[in-house]
């Protein structure tokens, strides 16, 4: 019998009602508002096309993965200004939980301090960032919930497993997108699949864990996997197949995960800033 989750009642009218009372400045606001001054659109693709006019000469690979600023922004200026000290990175993957509470102001905060990046950012969609009318904000200011590039003969895909706050309303992951790569024509030699949550965390729908496994394990010269969420670093093989997933603590932890590919190898470090 298939397990249905649902949210407890009252939760967001509760949450805005502890917000409003806490400031009157707090009511514009509220998580069901969908629009903020100076609120950007379509990051993920903009910054993609940035991503594929970098030099394409090289045989190497860097990027960084970073996740779950919900609320930590003195946090994040710290990474970006980390992370613009260095002149080895290509772009930076921002696994998800932008927000805290799915509201327009929160991810317009934190596009303002990641924006300052000297390399271009993506960022997959977090189950804090669905809260209220969240999962609009994100499509408005991100875009699609999945979305795939390519650099340097590596294939990304960006997935969105947030199952449960998403109800169960639409297909979570989205096999018919994951399946699109399986026989993938592109010039490429290996992939990199990136999630928020990853299987068997209660935000993921475990019941369609094994196909997912399935359909990763088909992708070609997978690489790994990673992920956000859980709020530490992490190395899991979660199906014992070799397939490893790395999970990076959230930008409170003041770290980062860097990977660097080269070839058919690849490395990686845990950054403290």
């Amino acid at each position: 019998m298939k397990t249905i989750y649902r949210r407890p009642v009252g939760i967001a009218q509760f949450l805005l009602a502890v917000m409003l009372l806490g400031s009157c400045d707090l009511i514009e606001y509220h998580p069901y508002d969908l629009e903020s001054k100076n609120q950007p659109s379509n990051l993920n693709q903009t910054n993609i096309k940035l991503i594929e006019k970098i030099n394409n000469d090289s045989d190497t690979v860097r990027f960084v993965f970073m996740g779950d600023t919900q609320r930590f922004y003195d946090e994040t200026t710290d990474f970006v200004n980390a992370v613009n000290k260095r002149n080895d990175i290509d772009f930076v993957i921002h696994g998800g939980d932008i927000t805290d509470f799915g509201m327009s102001k929160e991810y317009v905060w934190i596009h303002d301090i990641m924006k300052k990046l000297r390399v271009p950012y993506v960022a997959l969609i977090g189950n804090h960032d669905v809260v209220g009318h969240g999962k609009d904000v994100y499509q408005k200011i991100y875009g699609d919930f999945n979305f795939s590039f390519q650099f340097r003969k590596t294939r990304f895909i960006c997935l969105n497993t947030n199952a449960l706050e998403f109800d169960y309303s639409i297909p979570v992951p989205d096999f018919d997108f994951m399946m699109s790569f399986l026989n993938d024509s592109s010039d490429i030699e290996r992939t990199i699949v990136v999630m928020h949550s990853p299987p068997y965390d209660d935000q993921f729908n475990n019941n369609s864990a094994l196909m997912f496994n399935y359909l990763v394990e088909q992708y070609k010269g997978l690489a790994f996997c990673i992920h956000a969420h859980r709020h530490s670093l992490s190395e899991n093989d979660y199906f014992k197949n070799g397939i490893t997933y790395y999970g990076c603590d959230d930008i409170a932890g003041r770290s980062y995960l860097l990977f660097t590919l080269i070839g058919n190898s690849y490395t990686y470090q845990v950054v403290k800033f």
